[in-house]
């Protein structure tokens, strides 16, 4: 397998990853940015990759327990590699989602984060990486949220983004599971339509549904030079920031 190094949070974080298939970027260290956790916090994060997202929490929040689930031999393998590499313990479970390992099961987490593959394969073609394709062809949105709501503790927090088209789905596969869920759509920059959003859900939670306002990603109405980042946004991918859920 031939791969990169990559510098994430500002060269705080190292991760090697494979040069062809899924590759961590954007989307990792905003699901990373928006996940609650908080010193001393169970972090799990499910399809982990090679770690990124995991990882940026454990950057960002000192003494975080990490655990991660990843079905691939070899993505899981980097994962751990790449834990290590960074000097942040964490346990690197290579499972499917619907076989977790006995003690898995017997595990209740602070918090869960997850970035589900954005793939309808009644819409698209198979990946050329047939590990990739494998990954893309994996476990049903209900069966993602119904992991992780079994994983968390009572009071724990599901972080999760997706694209804003799978927003009702997932919903849907929310229902009688998880409560107190809030919806941050990503908008590319001012005026478009969000193509994006993170949901933060509780588990045992009762206050109302809140959606937020669309956080910009942009500044200005068309590319101008760079990535031309907002400040905040700049700042979580940078500096390795939380994301203001607010």
């Amino acid at each position: 397998m031939t791969v990169t190094e990559d510098d994430f949070l500002g060269g705080r974080l190292r991760i090697t990853q494979p040069a062809m298939g899924f590759r961590a970027g954007v989307d990792a260290v905003l699901l990373a940015a928006a996940c609650p956790a908080t010193s001393g916090a169970r972090v799990l994060e499910l399809g982990c990759g090679v770690g990124t997202a995991l990882l940026c929490v454990g950057t960002r929040v000192p003494a975080l327990h990490l655990t991660g689930v990843e079905v691939q031999p070899e993505y899981a393998d980097l994962a751990r590699q790449n834990a290590a590499a960074n000097g942040l313990p964490a346990t690197i479970v290579t499972a499917d989602l619907a076989a977790l390992p006995a003690d898995l099961r017997q595990m209740q987490f602070d918090c869960v984060l997850m970035n589900p593959p954005y793939y309808d394969r009644a819409r698209s073609t198979a990946a050329d990486d047939a590990g990739r394709d494998r990954a893309l062809a994996g476990a049903r949105m209900e069966d993602w949220i119904a992991t992780a709501a079994r994983r968390l503790a009572p009071r724990g927090q599901l972080t999760l983004i997706q694209r804003i088209t799978s927003l009702p789905e997932v919903l849907a596969a929310t229902q009688g599971k998880l409560g107190s869920i809030s919806i941050l759509p990503l908008a590319a920059r001012t005026g478009r339509t969000p193509e994006l959003f993170l949901m933060r859900a509780t588990k045992g939670g009762r206050a109302d549904f809140r959606l937020l306002a669309a956080r910009i990603m942009h500044s200005g109405a068309h590319h101008t030079q760079g990535a031309d980042y907002t400040d905040e946004i700049e700042g979580v991918l940078r500096r390795g920031d939380a994301l203001d859920w607010r």
